[in-house]
């Protein structure tokens, strides 16, 4: 009998790392994570090195970095040619692999090296033009579209709520919950459970779209929130009030609401749509239970980037700050496999560092091509560098457990907080650590000295070089 552990991938979309009720979160309630978290170990220095969806996820699936996966920003409809995947490696090793809910590839039904995906990608854009062909569009390609308009009719679509996928505008669900994609995901898991090859281990990745928007969770999980006090976003001694002042009646822009009564309602709708997913996830949890396999299945749940959530005037993702970029990151199960329950370690790890973790458990070997290194054992990683192109935007990062350092490669603007007494990033203190400042910025341009934007010549940072959302030297074209 195959004693290799049964392996879940719990993802969520755009959670903060802080949004967990067992990582102190005032307001945030997620009392099936939570049980899950107690029986494992947290990763509280857990980080997306490039916050947005396409990128993050080429890192996580591959376990490369963003230099190497080539996809450093967003950029819809480039296709998916990766040597090595997480599943794809997984399902070589004699696992069944299934994937329900958010891939985030292209072509849509690119399966990965999946055996089999149920694919609900949420609202993108660059899957409903009318230059899409038939087979492509979403709303054929898409299972959770497909099925929906079965349960409804030919008309039914999501986007009836009036909702933008980026938007801080918050409403009620429109349908019945079962409709909600939240609940579609984890009743598609549970009928894997059901019609699985139960002569093998399985990898299932439960891939949520929420907390991502559009902010529609059932109005039971909105009325938990809506009412009540929540704690104000975080501000700094460097937030640009201009900015926010121009753009925040935008419903899709990179800053905050600029009305505060917005405020309460996206902070109360993001808090809902986690709340929803989390008693879902208990949904899957109850399905483990009466299945007799908990005591032979390692959870690890984890987010594919944050969320800013009006911090420091800001809205969505794709910024350097630690709302955006700080993600939940914990592996439960029984101890044989995963090492001493009940813990907090901190390590300074990456999504690259799924993918061996998980191949690790399944016994199967990591290909060199992998960036990450497993999380059962630690995790000797100083520093990480990160970015993310993103316009007059575009950014570098280097974190370490104590501070991080910034530079704005368009305007040569540069910040650094130091982590360690100030987590929420209130003040700049670029000024007041020259000689830190200096070591951070050559650990950068060593990062970037090879790269092909030309960022630096291996001693100064140029400013105004073009910036590229896909690199041309990696194995991604």
């Amino acid at each position: 009998m195959d004693k290799r552990p049964n392996i879940i991938l719990l993802m969520a979309d755009q959670m903060r790392g802080d949004c967990l009720g067992i990582a102190g979160h005032p307001d945030v309630k997620t009392p099936f994570l939570d049980a899950l978290t107690a029986e494992g170990v947290r990763y509280e220095n857990a980080y997306s090195a490039c916050p947005t969806c396409v990128p993050a996820r080429a890192s996580l699936y591959t376990g490369m970095s963003q230099e190497h996966t080539g996809r450093v920003g967003y950029e819809d409809l480039v296709p998916w040619n990766y040597t090595h995947t997480l599943a794809g490696e997984l399902s070589k090793a004699g696992y069944y692999t299934q994937c329900v809910g958010k891939m985030h590839v292209h072509p849509l039904r690119n399966n990965l090296g999946f055996n089999d995906v149920r694919l609900h990608d949420g609202y993108l854009h660059a899957y409903r033009r009318p230059t899409t062909p038939s087979y492509e569009d979403q709303r054929v390609a898409d299972d959770y579209y497909w099925w929906l308009k079965q349960q409804l009719g030919v008309d039914a679509d999501p986007v009836d709520t009036g909702l933008d996928c980026n938007s801080w505008v918050v409403r009620p669900w429109i349908y019945e919950e079962k409709y909600h994609p939240t609940n579609w995901v984890a009743s598609e898991c549970r009928d894997f459970l059901r019609r699985r090859d139960r002569s093998k281990p399985f990898f299932l990745m439960a891939s949520f779209v929420r907390p991502h928007p559009p902010l529609d969770a059932p109005e039971y999980y909105l009325n938990l929130y809506k009412d009540k006090p929540l704690a104000e976003p975080w501000h700094g001694d460097w937030n640009d009030c201009v900015r926010w002042e121009r753009d925040g009646h935008s419903y899709h822009a990179q800053t905050a609401p600029s009305d505060e009564s917005y405020i309460q309602q996206l902070r109360a709708g993001y808090y809902a749509a986690i709340t929803h997913m989390d008693h879902q996830i208990g949904r899957l949890i109850s399905a483990l239970v009466e299945e007799q396999i908990t005591d032979s299945t390692v959870i690890l749940f984890v987010s594919d980037h944050g969320e800013m959530l009006g911090d420091h005037l800001m809205f969505q993702k794709a910024k350097p700050f630690q709302g955006s970029i700080h993600v939940p990151l914990f592996i439960s199960g029984p101890e044989r496999y995963i090492g001493k329950c009940g813990t907090v370690r901190t390590d300074l790890v990456e999504l690259r560092d799924v993918m061996p973790t998980l191949l690790e458990l399944a016994g199967a070997p990591i290909p060199e091509t992998v960036d990450g290194t497993s999380l059962l054992h630690p995790v000797e990683r100083e520093y990480l560098h990160g970015e993310h192109t993103l316009g007059e935007d575009s950014m570098h990062f280097i974190l370490t457990k104590e501070d991080k350092y910034i530079w704005y490669s368009q305007t040569g603007r540069e910040l650094y907080f130091y982590l360690r007494d100030d987590p929420h990033e209130t003040k700049n203190v670029l000024d007041e650590n020259p000689e830190r400042v200096a070591e951070l910025r050559a650990l950068l341009i060593d990062a970037l000295k090879n790269r092909e934007e030309q960022y630096t010549d291996g001693h100064t940072l140029f400013v105004g070089k073009t910036p590229l959302t896909v690199l041309q030297n990696t194995e991604v074209l």
